[in-house]
């Protein structure tokens, strides 16, 4: 699932009072009765009105012209108060009274509310964005007309008029914040930051071309019921903003990155090279997989994964007659014509339908719930495919949208299976992130926070173990195949192994893009840009892996101990039926579900 764009995530006390920029602005108040209902959709309510970018992206519209400075000090300090203020009315709910839906609810969200206060100790907001992440890249697409924000009636118009206004401020608060991390020794790598500059002068956005800058995208593609004086109107003022704001705002921060930062960037790779660096990454780690492993015991799961899955291509490749060592087995199926068995665009979606074909009468065996949600196949745009990745997009809540498995297809006699075929779609679509998000979208009963929350250990965590039903559902006969699903999952092996090495100071860059291309398909520039997003994002690959292993765990648990009382299709219900939560919380849940069996 694309996360940089999903990537997505989620307040009782505090007023709308909250945008501004005062700490004596944040007045606390308290929600009655203490039910966990109110407490729960009070907290979403005015989370919703903090990061508005969020409604956004759920097609809330309320605050579709608000950009808060979220990185501000005064900002932060009132969210902290915030997320306190909720905590103790749940100090005030009798837990032990609450039914079994109640008591994961309040452990979701009293794990959120102690999570984000924990994170802020630690000052992520001296590292604003990355090469990765943050708003500067998301800005463009909000901004193009083909992202989440709407451009349908003048309204819309206006409204991203109001939050292009606000994103110099918001840059402006950015370079503080990196002055300041430059101040307590808490900066990026040199490698990333490089990275960083020429994204803060693409043409695309700082073009003054009304052809070719993705801020007049919105011009280009004019609502067809606006007269021509609306036209004008917003063309003229589209045109100061542009100039005059965002690419000025966008050419101030490769210019500070370029010349203040850059020089003081360091040159290590992890994050333990920081002031309490191991104390930061084992928080990262205990976030990310929403568990309370140390990075060691997550990088012993890893070296043992690898070996695992090392021995099993070992397998493959002995049943194809494969002569060579196992690293130009895995170099040589990236040219193996037998892996590219396709002419046309055609063939690899009927394909792909086939698969969908295949698993239906046995995912009836595993499901007794499936989602309402309609699902399509299609392959990606034209325009946006030499860049895009396999994906899936979710449907609207309503039904009314499907969600959608979009498959990019810019030559499809190189579509190579081994590029995990049967897995990606296991993991991309049906049954995984198409029934996980769905079911958790159109569950009604679930507070806000939950319908629309996200835990990638968990989401993520869930597709990756979708992957390992293939053989239930028929799938991964053809060698090729299988070498597919296994170089997936060696992926997310693999990971548990470089993130922790970089973080821990035991791999440098260079050893971590070397242990990825000895043991995955990928030339240098993919393997590099995979180690340089672990750089960025300390402890995000982990949860992949970890979160699919918990799910197989479980499941091998209860398959011993309930014997013929244990029901697949009930268990994989039990585990979705609920949405994305912490994996701590999930074991659990499905504690209680056993005994109820």
């Amino acid at each position: 699932m694309n996360k940089s764009l999903y990537l997505g995530i989620f307040f009782v006390g505090l007023m709308s009072a909250l945008m501004c920029c005062k700490k004596k602005d944040y007045p606390l108040t308290k929600v009655t009765p203490l039910e966990m209902d109110s407490i729960a959709a009070n907290y979403y309510e005015q989370y919703l009105k903090l990061y508005p970018l969020e409604a956004t992206a759920q097609g809330d519209s309320r605050y579709n012209d608000q950009l808060p400075i979220n990185i501000d000090k005064d900002f932060i300090s009132g969210e902290i108060s915030f997320y306190n203020s909720v905590q103790n009315q749940l100090k005030k709910v009798d837990y032990k009274s609450l039914n079994d839906e109640d008591k994961t609810v309040y452990d979701v969200l009293d794990y959120m509310l102690k999570d984000k206060v924990e994170r802020y100790a630690y000052h992520p907001e001296y590292i604003p964005f990355t090469q990765f992440n943050g708003l500067p890249l998301d800005f463009p697409l909000l901004g193009s007309g083909q992202g989440s924000q709407p451009f349908k009636t003048e309204k819309d118009y206006n409204d991203w008029l109001k939050r292009m206004e606000k994103f110099p401020q918001w840059m402006d608060a950015a370079i503080e914040n990196f002055r300041e991390g430059m101040a307590n020794n808490q900066v990026l790598p040199k490698t990333l930051v490089v990275k960083m500059i020429p994204q803060m002068k693409a043409e695309e956005i700082v073009s003054g071309d009304l052809e070719k800058n993705i801020f007049y995208g919105p011009l280009r593609s004019f609502p067809k019921d606006f007269s021509s004086e609306q036209k004008e109107k917003f063309t003229v003022q589209y045109r100061e903003t542009v100039s005059k704001k965002i690419i000025p705002t966008y050419l101030k921060m490769a210019e500070f990155l370029e010349k203040e930062y850059l020089p003081k960037s360091r040159a290590t790779s992890g994050i333990d090279a920081l002031p309490k660096g191991n104390e930061i990454y084992a928080y990262y780690a205990k976030s990310w997989t929403t568990t309370n492993l140390t990075p060691a015991q997550i990088r012993k799961t890893g070296l043992d994964q690898v070996a695992m899955l090392r021995a099993e291509m070992e397998k493959v490749k002995k049943q194809v007659g494969f002569t060579g060592t196992l690293e130009e087995f895995i170099t040589s199926v990236k040219s193996d014509p037998k892996a590219m068995p396709y002419k046309t665009d055609k063939e690899v979606l009927d394909a792909f339908n086939g698969i969908l074909k295949k698993i239906t009468p046995k995912l009836k065996t595993m499901f007794s719930v499936t989602p309402k949600t309609p699902f399509e196949i299609r392959q990606t745009e034209k325009f946006r495919e030499a860049s895009a990745s396999a994906e899936y997009i979710p449907g609207t809540p309503d039904g009314k949208r499907a969600g959608i498995f979009y498959i990019p297809l810019p030559d499809p006699t190189k579509f190579n299976v081994t590029s995990a075929m049967e897995s990606l779609f296991l993991h991309e679509a049906i049954p995984g992130h198409h029934y996980q998000v769905s079911l958790q979208q159109e569950n009604t009963k679930l507070p806000k926070f939950m319908r629309f929350g996200w835990f990638g250990a968990y989401g993520e965590g869930w597709a990756h173990y979708c992957e390992t039903l293939g053989p239930e559902l028929g799938l991964y006969t053809d060698p090729y195949q299988k070498m597919g699903y296994l170089s997936d999952q060696m992926l997310r092996a693999v990971r548990l192994v470089v993130d922790t090495g970089l973080h821990t100071g035991t791999m440098t860059r260079e050893e971590a893009i070397k242990y990825f291309l000895n043991n995955i398909a990928y030339d240098e520039a993919g393997a590099t840009a995979e180690v340089e997003r672990y750089m960025a994002m300390p402890g995000q690959a982990l949860g992949y892996k970890i979160g699919s292993l918990k799910i197989r765990e479980l499941r091998n648990k209860y398959q011993k101990q309930l014997g013929s009382k244990f029901s697949l299709a009930k268990f994989h219900d039990e585990i979705l039926n609920q949405g994305g939560l912490p994996l701590d919380v999930l074991d659990r849940k499905m504690k209680l579900w056993a005994k109820k069996q």
